[in-house]
């Protein structure tokens, strides 16, 4: 199982929680070719993922993330 960095996933968490339910079905980013929710990247993150790893890294190499 992946250990992700926590304060990074408690900064997703922070952010997630705050933003209002219609814009979490709304596309946040594009990871292998895949449009993905808010919500999925929430999904992914929680549950440790691979592709988890690789959402919080481009929310933070994009700076969505700081």
């Amino acid at each position: 199982m992946l250990v992700m960095d926590e304060e990074r996933r408690t900064k997703f968490q922070r952010a997630y929680s705050n933003l209002p339910l219609e814009f979490r079905t709304e596309i946040c980013l594009v990871i292998d070719d895949e449009p993905l929710t808010w919500n999925v990247a929430k999904l992914e993150i929680d549950n440790n993922s691979e592709k988890g790893k690789k959402i919080l890294d481009k929310l933070f190499e994009l700076a969505i993330l700081i």
